[in-house]
């Protein structure tokens, strides 16, 4: 398979079996980083606009099936060599066709009124798998991120768009299942402006870097040392909402902290004081916090304890 573009976190990818994975890394040049999201089944409850069915699978049974049916793909992520990739799925490629099929993402693209190739949108609407109860995962690439952000708040201050309401963060919480309690979890949410409300829909928007950033984002498991609480300063935040969430760090032991779950991506900005609990690992010398080392990053967190006043 020839590849045009880089795979990059958030594209998706099918193999040869028409599988459907969700592109989890940025490296991804010999093998593509990913999670098995959807397969192809005949009682699927999925249908693309062709009459093909599929259904989704959650995290458990993703890695269960490609433990017993594809082996050579187990990894950290799936793993699924170039030569197996039958096509690629590009958010920014594919975002005129998703819009042209639903009027709330064409809204939402005429609001995030930002250049061809810097936004697009992600998950089942990218596979063309969508509901009506499907979330909207938009996808902006760097820098026109942080523009975006700043068009949903002043699009939510103007009216433009329903501001999120209490049951919605309830569901949001129920769904992410963070270690730190609603009130909490809502004073470090509502101020990132990466979540929005569209009539009863609700969307994310994600981070992705774009192809002009380095791309060489490692995610191979490091030494375990075991697992750790820390505090420190934040001394760079500038890539805390990608996947991984990066945060440096000045502290005696640990220079960063990195996130894999999306509960914690934006949750301190540069300059404030963390409270981050989750798995030390060792990386060529350096020592990282690892919090989302598990599907629902269970007794993991990052707190701002200068949001939260207890700095």
């Amino acid at each position: 398979m020839k590849v045009q573009k880089p795979i990059r976190l958030r594209d998706f990818i099918e193999d040869g079996d028409g599988w459907l994975y969700a592109v989890s890394t940025y490296d991804n040049s010999e093998r593509a980083g990913c999670t098995l999201r959807y397969v192809p089944d005949e009682e699927g409850d999925r249908v693309t606009g062709d009459g093909r069915r599929y259904r989704k699978v959650d995290f458990d049974e993703a890695f269960s099936l490609v433990a017993h049916k594809k082996p050579a793909y187990r990894d950290v992520f799936h793993r699924v060599p170039l030569s197996d990739i039958r096509r690629v799925l590009k958010p920014e490629e594919e975002i005129d066709r998703i819009a042209a099929r639903d009027a709330r993402v064409r809204r939402l693209l005429s609001l995030f009124s930002l250049p061809p190739g810097s936004i697009g949108c992600t998950g089942s609407f990218l596979c063309g798998l969508e509901n009506e109860a499907s979330d909207i995962d938009l996808v902006v690439y760097g820098d026109y991120w942080f523009r975006a952000v700043e068009i949903l708040r002043d699009a939510t201050g103007n009216g433009l768009l329903e501001p999120i309401d209490e049951a919605m963060w309830r569901r949001i919480y129920e769904k992410r299942k963070p270690e730190l309690g609603f009130d909490e979890f809502l004073i470090h949410e509502k101020r990132k402006w990466n979540r929005g409300k569209i009539g009863t829909t609700y969307f994310d928007i994600l981070y992705t870097r774009s192809y002009a950033d380095a791309l060489c984002v490692p995610h191979a498991k490091g030494r375990v040392l075991g697992r750790g609480t820390i505090e420190a300063t934040v001394t760079d935040a500038r890539f805390s909402h990608d996947s991984p969430a990066v945060y440096r760090v000045d502290h005696g032991e640990v220079s960063s902290v990195l996130s894999f779950t999306h509960t914690y991506s934006g949750q301190a900005r540069e300059g404030e004081v963390i409270e981050a609990r989750g798995v030390l690992e060792e990386h060529g010398g350096d020592v990282w916090l690892i919090v989302g080392t598990s599907r629902e990053a269970k007794g993991e967190f990052i707190r701002s304890l200068t949001l939260l006043g207890q700095d």
